[in-house]
């Protein structure tokens, strides 16, 4: 309070217990010896005032109709972000949405039924989207909806705006209950991205407008990109995606199997490899459609099959004399580790095969043990004691502390590929194979090396410490029937 007085604007509570807004014109009292003993407090009421400055501010930049923003707002906020995505590389993309058929609506049903439909219609948008981004009316039936923050790669930033789109598709299924008239209403959408692009808010909604466009001349209800690249790729994974689900329907998975053997060259488990009996690209790698399976979750239910099939496969060699003694080993993603309900899973699979869990190898990776490492030890230790064993994959490629390494219940490490492909040529690929195998002997565990190739890889890795490996050295991942031929003697095995 310089000078003695304060002048401003104050939310208070009046008698009745309302929230109000004042004006505040404060001034200290002196004393006669010149000392502050009290303030004057003069407040004036203006809450009409403001209330009325919310009103016009709210006119002047929503829609009367909806409430949302409207194209000023729309414009102003795209400005803002354009400047940020310039100096932060952050993509963002702005979905066009234009209502199929609205005019037949509004000639049928009169514009009133039409006005009920359109604020329907944003509150419906506004459940599709979170709180940072912004759905806007910009006249008659077009929406705009700015989604900000989708990170700094473009595929990925595509991949999260057709979700968002697919969101708002699916969020028109349901009819739309217009004064006891039900209405089915679809959408166009047309998706443009942006980044660090020069364009103006103009061009780049003209961009998405003109998507928005071709969305209906492809038969509407349906989403375009402007990007005829980026749209390629959204819709291969679209595409992808919808074969993923039909595949869990028919079935049209199967798992390979890649041998694990010992020093002596002698058969001691595999580890199971997903691959996709696709009807017309044949069979496919899980490098082609796991990541889509991840995007889109359903690699909880693939990998729930996988887990189910690896198991009935344990419970059948349990029953032949020779391979009873077969373990297998399962990848497990994180998505699919961190399910509330994966323990149990595993522990249903188990007891419907009759599998013993002894010889289940669980794989996890690195990457997958650094988010919420209390967790992850927790639900470890309560699979370790059904028996399950933990395998760590790809070792050595990611970020490993031993402070929580030693505190997981593992009992394998598992040397990465790349680093035994030249161990033989590369210092410092051998430097960290040796440190590994001496890691995994100092913490008790069993080390095996993947994509053993050679016989002289195979030979240097015994001399470091490695007895046990993976790769075409042995064998190829393949079907179970030819895995069941591979003869079991164990000097035949070694020398494949």
């Amino acid at each position: 309070m310089e000078h003695g007085e304060w002048v401003g604007e104050v939310q208070q509570v009046d008698k009745q217990g309302r929230e109000i807004w004042v004006e505040a014109h404060w001034s200290l009292v002196h004393g006669d010896d010149g000392k502050p003993v009290s303030i004057l407090a003069i407040n004036t009421d203006i809450s009409q005032r403001k209330a009325s400055e919310a009103e016009i501010y709210t006119l002047a930049f929503h829609d009367s109709l909806t409430r949302l923003p409207n194209r000023q707002l729309l414009h102003n906020r795209l400005q803002q972000v354009l400047m940020s995505a310039a100096r932060t590389h952050d993509n963002g993309a702005i979905l066009f949405l234009d209502l199929d058929n609205f005019k037949s609506l509004n000639d049928t049903q009169g514009h009133a039924i039409g006005d009920k439909l359109l604020v329907q219609v944003a509150h419906r948008l506004l459940l599709c989207v979170r709180e940072s981004d912004t759905v806007a009316r910009i006249g008659g039936d077009e929406f705009v909806v700015m989604l900000t923050s989708l990170g700094s790669q473009r595929a990925d930033a595509a991949t999260q705006a057709q979700v968002v789109a697919e969101k708002i598709v699916a969020a028109f299924a349901q009819p739309f209950d217009l004064d006891g008239f039900e209405y089915s209403s679809t959408p166009s959408l047309g998706v443009a991205l942006f980044s660090d692009t020069q364009l103006s808010v103009e061009e780049l909604l003209k961009r998405a407008d003109l998507a928005m466009y071709q969305a209906k001349a492809s038969g509407r209800n349906t989403i375009r990109f402007f990007d005829p690249e980026m749209q390629a790729a959204v819709s291969l994974r679209v595409q992808m995606e919808n074969d993923l689900r039909r595949a869990l329907n028919k079935q049209e998975f199967v798992l390979y199997y890649q041998a694990q053997v010992d020093a002596d060259g002698c058969l001691t488990g595999a580890e199971a490899l997903v691959r996709w009996q696709h009807p017309q690209h044949g069979l496919m790698s899980p490098f082609n459609f796991i990541p889509v399976a991840e995007d889109s979750g359903l690699i909880l239910q693939i990998g729930a099959w996988i887990l189910e099939t690896a198991c009935h496969q344990l419970a059948a060699w349990a029953r032949e004399s020779g391979r009873e003694h077969l373990t297998i080993a399962v990848n497990v993603s994180a998505r699919q580790f961190r399910h509330a309900d994966f323990v149990s899973q595993v522990n249903e699979a188990l007891a419907r095969s009759g599998a013993n869990p002894q010889r289940l190898k669980l794989e996890l990776t690195e990457s997958q043990l650094v988010d919420n490492v209390e967790e992850t030890i927790d639900k470890m230790h309560a699979l370790r004691s059904l028996g399950v064993s933990f395998s760590l994959d790809d070792f050595g490629t990611g970020y490993s502390s031993l402070s929580y390494l030693k505190r997981l219940p593992l009992a394998q490490l598992k040397i990465d590929p790349s680093f035994v492909r030249d161990v033989l040529d590369n210092p410092s690929d051998a430097a960290i194979v040796r440190t590994v195998i001496a890691l995994g002997h100092s913490l008790g565990l069993n080390v095996i090396a993947e994509g053993v190739e050679t016989q002289a890889q195979r030979e240097l890795l015994f001399r470091l410490g490695c007895h046990s490996y993976q790769g075409y050295l042995f064998s190829r991942p393949i079907p179970v029937a030819e895995f069941n031929a591979l003869d079991l003697d164990c000097t035949r095995l070694s020398s494949r």
